[in-house]
C-alpha cells in the first residue's frame, strides 16, 4: 500500500514539472510588448503654497476652555440665585436617575394623597409634597393622580444653578384600566 502511495506522488511531482515548462513564452511576449510600448505621461507635482502666518492677539481675552474667575461679570449672579441645600440629608430616591423612577400609582390617606413610585429595583415607595428624588436635587411640587410633579436644581455652566421642572407620569396603559 506504502509503494502505491509512493509510485503515484512520484508520478504526480513529474506530471507538474512537465507542465510548468511550457507556459513560459507568452509570459516573456507580454513583458517585451509592456516594455515597448512609450512611457507616459506624468503630471508634475503641484505646486506648494507657503501659508500666510496669522498673528494671535487676544491674550488678553479669556480663555473659552476654562471657567470664568470670580472677578468676572456673572459670578455674583451665580451666587445669588437658587442653589441645593449642603446640610440637608439626602433621601433614598435621590440615589436614582429621575428617568430610571416610575411612577405606579397613588394612595390617599384622609385628605393627604402620596404618589407611589417604584425604583429600579421595583420596591415601591410612597412620596408626598416635598421630598426628594432623582439625582439632581428634585423637589416634589405636587402628586396628581396621573404624575409627580417635580424642579430639579442643575448646574448652568457658570457656576451657578438653575431651576427645571420635571414630571414622573403614570404610563398611560394604567390610566385606562
Amino acid at each position: 500500500m506504502r509503494r502505491i502511495a509512493l509510485l503515484n506522488l512520484i508520478i504526480l511531482s513529474g506530471l507538474l514539472l512537465i507542465g510548468c515548462s511550457e507556459g513560459k513564452q507568452d509570459l516573456e511576449q507580454w513583458v517585451n510588448q509592456t516594455l515597448a510600448r512609450p512611457p507616459g505621461n506624468v503630471e508634475p507635482l503641484p505646486q506648494i503654497v507657503t501659508p500666510e502666518p496669522v498673528v494671535y492677539d487676544a491674550y488678553d481675552l479669556r480663555d473659552p476652555f476654562m471657567r470664568p474667575r470670580p472677578d468676572q461679570q456673572g459670578t455674583a449672579a451665580a451666587s445669588s440665585g437658587p442653589r441645593p441645600d449642603p446640610d440637608r440629608r439626602r433621601e433614598f430616591l435621590e440615589q436614582f436617575p429621575l428617568d430610571s423612577l416610575d411612577m405606579v400609582g397613588t394612595i390617599s390617606i384622609g385628605d393627604q394623597t402620596y404618589g407611589l413610585i417604584s425604583d429600579p429595583e421595583d420596591t415601591i415607595h410612597r412620596v408626598s409634597e416635598g421630598n426628594y428624588l432623582g439625582r439632581n436635587h428634585g423637589r416634589i411640587l405636587q402628586v396628581t393622580p396621573v404624575a409627580v410633579e417635580v424642579m430639579e436644581l442643575v448646574p448652568d455652566g457658570a457656576e451657578g444653578w438653575m431651576e427645571r421642572e420635571a414630571r414622573i407620569a403614570l404610563p398611560d396603559d394604567d390610566r385606562q384600566g
